[in-house]
């Protein structure tokens, strides 16, 4: 299953990932395209209000998914069957908790959560709205990125890929349908976006059903240690994921502060689009090479385990370069799929999008050090990497910046935080290189 050449296994694991998240990210922005086309710039702030929550829920599913599958692809590479399944089995009822949670908590307290996450007067009503469609279908959101997370760990990327990409075609023909023919507006927007995941779902389901691979359903064995241990493991994806809802809760914060007001808030939201367009294609590769990270930990392999992290590095920063190229010479056309009559917000938003993405390559550095060090059960250096290129340095810099010199120190705030934190990831590989320190031996729980 990880036999091959470093190359091979590359494309066999990462893209895959990559593509199904991709297509996650397009419906999104397509998502975006039909709010702003068809009911205009205030609904686009309204959807982006709704923004971090997507990513809370996303980043909760993948922290399980990633924590779990870690421990997974470990115990498998150590033949241990039995102990994989009951990880398997932890995790399924850890998500299926957290998505009770969330929907009965999010609708019962709907207009605070609204509020908290930077709704206006103007546009509380529609905020509210697209919230109480994604909080009461989340669990369907939680268990497609699991279910897919652990496919994946199962050695079937291709199928991980397959569920991802029909819920987003599915979301795309149902934005159209709810929006148009029906005109359900902001509320037919936000259905599609929740009804999306349950495609994915029952795509899923017949893998583990079927028993054709090591991880089935079967009566639940559940063990608290292993519960605590995908909780610790799952934490640096849950950062790293929760990175892109962080960055819109703080930037909404900071754009009403600083006076940009709706305008600010629509184009931060099309901003926000390209960002996660290209924050998947990293997000995408990184979870994808995970499950070989992990096995080769749990096999010894710590050479080839070094080997693909080195290839993966030169792909990444490669990759980073380009993207800003592609920004630099389409972003005035990207931005004009959302609202092509509002020439004010696409110069808007083209402007700030050139120093908003100029470090933005070391994103791609950050994120595949994340994911190898996470996968080899460094779970320290991983999260402190996570933490810095969130909580940590963008909330400080966005604080202090813009009082210096001036509100449009805002939008350079993004990269200023990702070369940091680059220098951060860079000086503890070196250090860990200098010790000659692998991969952790034994570093499955038993």
């Amino acid at each position: 299953m990880y036999e091959g050449k470093t190359r091979t296994l590359f494309v066999r694991y990462a893209i895959p990932q990559m593509i199904g998240l991709l297509f996650n990210s397009v419906y999104m922005i397509v998502d975006g395209v039909f709010i702003g086309n068809v009911l205009g710039r205030d609904s686009m702030a309204a959807a982006a209000v709704a923004v971090p929550l997507i990513e809370i829920l996303i980043a909760l599913s993948m922290a399980v998914a990633s924590g779990a599958g870690i421990l997974i692809s470990g115990l498998l590479a150590q033949q241990e069957k039995q102990k994989a399944l009951e990880v398997f089995d932890t995790a399924l009822l850890s998500a299926a908790a957290i998505g009770a949670l969330v929907a009965a908590g999010g609708n019962l307290f709907l207009d605070p959560l609204a509020e908290a996450l930077g709704a206006t007067a103007q546009i509380h009503a529609q905020a509210t709205e697209y919230i109480r469609y994604i909080v009461t279908f989340s669990p369907f959101l939680l268990f497609s990125f699991l279910l897919s997370g652990l496919a994946r760990n199962d050695g079937c990327p291709r199928l991980a890929m397959a569920a991802l990409a029909v819920g987003s075609v599915s979301n795309i023909v149902l934005d159209y349908v709810f929006m148009c023919p029906l005109h359900m507006g902001i509320g037919g927007a936000a259905l599609a976006t929740a009804i999306g995941p349950v495609f994915s779902v029952l795509i899923l389901l017949p893998h583990f059903l079927r028993k054709t691979g090591a991880l089935y359903f079967s009566v639940p064995r559940v063990r608290a240690a292993y519960f605590w241990r995908i909780a610790a493991l799952g934490v640096p994806s849950f950062v790293m994921e929760f990175t892109i809802g962080i960055l819109t809760f703080v930037y909404n914060i900071a754009i009403v502060r600083y006076g940009y007001g709706e305008i600010g808030l629509a184009a931060y939201l099309v901003i926000g689009y390209l960002m996660l367009l290209f924050l998947t294609l990293f997000l995408g590769m990184a979870e994808g090479l995970q499950p070989v990270f992990s096995y080769f930990t749990g096999a010894g392999a710590a050479a080839r385990c070094r080997a693909l992290r080195r290839f993966a590095t030169v792909v990444f920063l490669t990759v980073g370069i380009v993207c800003y190229g592609g920004i630099v010479l389409f972003s005035h056309a990207f931005f004009a799929l959302f609202n092509p009559g509002d020439l004010e917000l696409i110069r808007f938003a083209a402007d700030r999008s050139l120093p908003y993405f100029c470090g933005f390559f070391l994103a791609g550095y950050n994120i595949l050090m994340i994911s190898f060090w996470q996968s080899t059960q460094r779970t320290g250096h991983a999260l402190l990497i996570s933490l810095s290129r969130s909580v940590l340095v963008l909330p400080l810099l966005v604080a202090v910046l813009p009082l210096l010199w001036g509100g449009e120190m805002l939008w350079l705030c993004h990269s200023l935080s990702e070369a940091l934190t680059a220098a951060l990831a860079f000086a503890l590989h070196r250090r860990q290189s200098g010790a000659k320190a692998g991969i952790p031996a034994g570093g499955v729980i038993q």
